[in-house]
């Protein structure tokens, strides 16, 4: 009688984390405006949209990347590999709907440690996302690691298992994005690096080289 086979060692969850767009600017202004016509914000007014596609519109090409490559990437089982912080939500699924009212009061709310509003929601999530990914989980933060608006919030509950891309030190939003989007492209993934004792500021990179668009939605950016 043959053994049976041994099982597989479970995979340890990988969930991105998401760095919002900025709803208080001109194109989060756009949304909200009583007469816009365009279908974006004509959904908006009349029902709910997803977060993922309302930060698509209001950070363009940098939401894009983070949320294609995260997609990409991200591995869980029974929960979402994908959270988005939220102003005053904490962190939501891409696909949480939004309804215009719910839009106008992120939009309102500072994204700041010293903000409660921000940061109560955030740091509470933070702590059951801690809980859920255990000790071999890893939380993989897409935003800006310079500050301390995430990463202060984000670095109690999770400690060594907060990890962030090497290649985004020095890099600007839009080179985050472009290079989101090739790594998508060419199914490679990123190396992480613990935000802890990283050195978290640096000079700026190489510019990209450009390369050939593989679909009508890709964008070659610096």
């Amino acid at each position: 009688m043959k053994p049976e086979p041994a099982s597989p060692a479970p995979v340890a969850p990988t969930v991105f984390l998401l760095s919002p767009g900025h709803c208080g600017g001109r194109r989060g202004q756009m949304l909200l405006r009583e007469a816009a016509a365009f279908p974006l914000a004509v959904a908006l007014r009349e029902g709910a949209v997803p977060i993922g596609d309302l930060f698509t519109f209001v950070s363009g090409l940098y939401f894009r990347g983070k949320l294609a490559y995260a997609r990409a990437f991200g591995r869980e089982t029974d929960a979402p590999a994908v959270l988005v912080i939220v102003p005053g939500r904490g962190l939501l699924p891409p696909e949480a709907p939004i309804t215009h009212a719910d839009l106008a009061a992120i939009a309102a709310i500072g994204v700041s440690p010293g903000e409660p509003r921000f940061a109560g929601p955030l740091a509470r999530d933070a702590a059951r996302l801690g809980e859920r990914l255990g000790a071999a989980g890893r939380a993989v933060l897409l935003g800006s690691i310079a500050t301390g608006k995430y990463v202060d919030l984000l670095a109690g509950p999770l400690g060594p298992r907060l990890v962030f891309p090497g290649t985004f030190v020095g890099r600007g939003d839009m080179s985050r994005g472009g290079l989101l989007l090739r790594c998508v492209s060419e199914g490679r993934e990123l190396d992480y690096i613990a935000v802890a004792g990283a050195a978290r500021r640096g000079p700026r990179p190489p510019r990209l080289g450009p390369y050939a668009r593989s679909s009508p939605g890709s964008t070659a950016a610096d």
